[in-house]
């Protein structure tokens, strides 16, 4: 029924008519909705209101306690890292640096100490690593790697990852995360990330200067390494006064203690 009719009908008695019959009809449906309502309401199971049913949306592609997706690893492992780096990352995707559509929504509304509580939850966290499969590649170029690693390059003014990273690539506090069980394919997509400014960080953005200085093989030779290395016992990160080689000069830590 078109209720702005209703005042030009007024004459005829026909909208009161209708009006009264409408009201019967409905309050009883009303009633009974209403009723309906309450009664589905009192049957729902209750949602438990923990961290773990609230990180379900970060669980659902990163493993039950952020062990990471197994297979290709393309979902990142969680787990064990640095709490400042997850809530830095997290801020991140929200302001933009980071870009990836479903990581941007999920973090869209949260506030800063929500991002650290589960920054926390998944820092805190134990889980055992499982290794993805690396595609074949050349002695020579597994060196390569190896080298790019350990050591760097001079002649191109590539720092080690090590020097970043810490020696055992397993992070350094407070918020330098771990390279070690990051599979081939979530390196080699970082380092592109980093290229194509779908990756950022605050400046100085070394590693965004770093994935340039490297060639397309580079990368491939660096992803193949950090992918083959086995997990070592230990993967906690390093204590912040760990020795570390000495970055040059564009490369300094940023005030928020981490640059990539």
């Amino acid at each position: 029924m078109n209720w702005f009719v209703l005042p030009y009908l007024a004459w005829s008695g026909w909208a009161s008519r209708a009006a009264i019959a409408l009201l019967v009809v409905c309050a009883p449906l009303a009633t009974t909705l209403a009723a309906d309502s309450v009664s589905t309401a009192d049957t729902q199971p209750q949602v438990p209101d923990t961290i773990q049913q609230r990180v379900k949306a970060c669980t659902t592609c990163h493993g039950v306690h952020g062990e990471g997706s197994a297979g290709d690893g393309v979902f990142p492992r969680l787990a064990g890292k640095p709490a400042a780096y997850l809530a830095q990352q997290l801020a991140y995707f929200q302001d933009g640096l980071r870009k990836y559509a479903p990581m941007e929504y999920t973090v869209r509304q949260l506030s800063p100490a929500y991002m650290e509580e589960i920054a926390a939850y998944f820092s805190a966290q134990e889980a055992p690593y499982h290794q993805s499969p690396v595609p074949s590649v050349s002695t020579a170029v597994m060196e390569r790697g190896k080298q790019l690693v350990e050591r760097g390059d001079s002649t191109r003014g590539i720092p080690s990852c090590v020097s970043c990273h810490g020696e055992r690539l397993t992070g350094v506090e407070p918020a330098m995360p771990g390279l070690a069980g990051l599979s081939y394919d979530y390196v080699s997509a970082q380092i592109g990330s980093w290229r194509t400014h779908t990756r950022a960080a605050k400046s100085p953005d070394c590693m965004a200067i770093v994935a340039n200085r490297l060639r397309d093989s580079d990368i491939t030779a660096v992803a193949a390494w950090l992918g083959s290395l086995p997990p070592p016992t230990d993967m906690h990160a390093q204590p912040a006064d760990v020795e570390k080689q000495v970055l040059p000069g564009w490369c300094v830590v940023s005030d928020a203690g981490v640059t990539p």
